[in-house]
């Protein structure tokens, strides 16, 4: 009974992750940016929408250290206390 729940499971398990391919790749992508001017892009625009990320990104690397040494503070913590 085991063995057929496990089929059962990888059966539906692969099904399930073709029928979502499947429905991933159905849409293209979108054209690219600049218009018909003949693919040079003249205008100045940069692909991308020119987002800085140099800001947040410090932020998320602080706060993941911050973290990560909370974390090793309660492990060490933990262990002395055993």
């Amino acid at each position: 009974m085991k063995i057929i729940s496990n089929i059962i499971r990888i059966t539906g398990t692969i099904l399930t992750a073709l029928i979502i391919s499947y429905n991933v790749s159905a849409q293209g992508p979108p054209p690219p940016p600049g218009g018909s001017s003949g693919g040079s892009n003249t205008s100045g625009n940069q692909n991308g929408g020119n987002a800085p990320i140099g800001g947040g990104l410090l932020i998320l690397l602080g706060l993941g250290a911050a973290y990560g040494g909370r974390k090793l503070y309660q492990i060490r913590k933990e262990t002395l206390e055993e």
